[in-house]
């Protein structure tokens, strides 16, 4: 898809701010760098957690658009009308993993109450915490696990306890895998995607830019062949 679908010309100094999920903070920064490329129009990214950024928004945060790590949050924006309707829709679907920087078996190391912490992201705010904690009430492991858990604000700050060996073993995204300067992993196992909800991530323009053009040109660009592409290089699925 060609962003040639939206003409007109475009100021250098035209800014876009963008509210995304953590666990898409590096594939948002290179799409950023992309549609500005294409188009001139500077993109403003702020990370965090998907629940906070959603209570951000409801409290009067001048985000543009949301990428969030869910379809949960952008459907209640729409529906509460903090979001402009008919424009949500999944950009990427995203997976999880178990990873551990020091065991040789994370399953065993999950299993094993003596080996040390299990993080996760708080359940409450984080889609990749609220599907680990699914996996592991359908193993029925979670009431026992829980005593062990220790909980990332998102997934990105799951990943730095697990890597910094403050966890045995971590839940995170399949896409943080290629993290820069990620320690070799004594282990990675891929959750089955049956045992928790489908983590699609959606995208949603926010009512505070019902009239930005330029932030109806980035949700655009998210659905072009550039964009699918840096996803999947990233470790997401996408739709076509």
């Amino acid at each position: 898809m060609s962003l040639a679908l939206v003409s007109g010309p475009v100021l250098a100094a035209d800014t876009i701010t963008v509210a995304v999920a953590s666990n898409f903070s590096r594939p948002a920064a290179e799409l950023a760098a992309g549609f500005t490329t294409e188009t001139g129009v500077i993109v403003r990214i702020s990370n965090g957690s998907t629940g906070k950024l959603y209570a951000q928004i409801v409290n009067g945060a001048p985000f543009d658009v949301f990428l969030a790590a869910d379809a949960e949050r952008p459907k209640r924006l729409q529906e509460s009308g903090y979001a402009v309707g008919e424009t949500r829709f999944t950009y990427a679907q995203g997976a999880l993993v178990l990873w551990s920087r020091d065991a040789k078996d994370c399953l065993a190391a999950l299993a094993d109450e003596d080996s040390g912490r299990v993080a996760l992201a708080n359940p409450q705010t984080a889609p990749y915490g609220k599907a680990a904690v699914e996996f592991l009430e359908a193993e029925g492991d979670w009431e026992s696990m829980s005593a062990r858990a220790v909980y990332g604000e998102n997934v990105n700050q799951t990943l730095q306890f697990v890597a910094t060996g403050n966890a045995v073993v971590g839940f995170i995204a399949k896409s943080q895998l290629g993290a820069p300067q990620l320690p070799e992993p004594g282990c990675v196992w891929e959750v089955p995607v049956s045992s928790y909800t489908k983590i699609e991530q959606q995208a949603v323009l926010l009512e505070h830019a019902a009239s930005n053009d330029n932030a109806r040109r980035f949700l655009m660009y998210l659905r072009s062949d550039d964009a699918r592409d840096i996803m999947s290089r990233h470790g997401y699925g996408v739709l076509q």
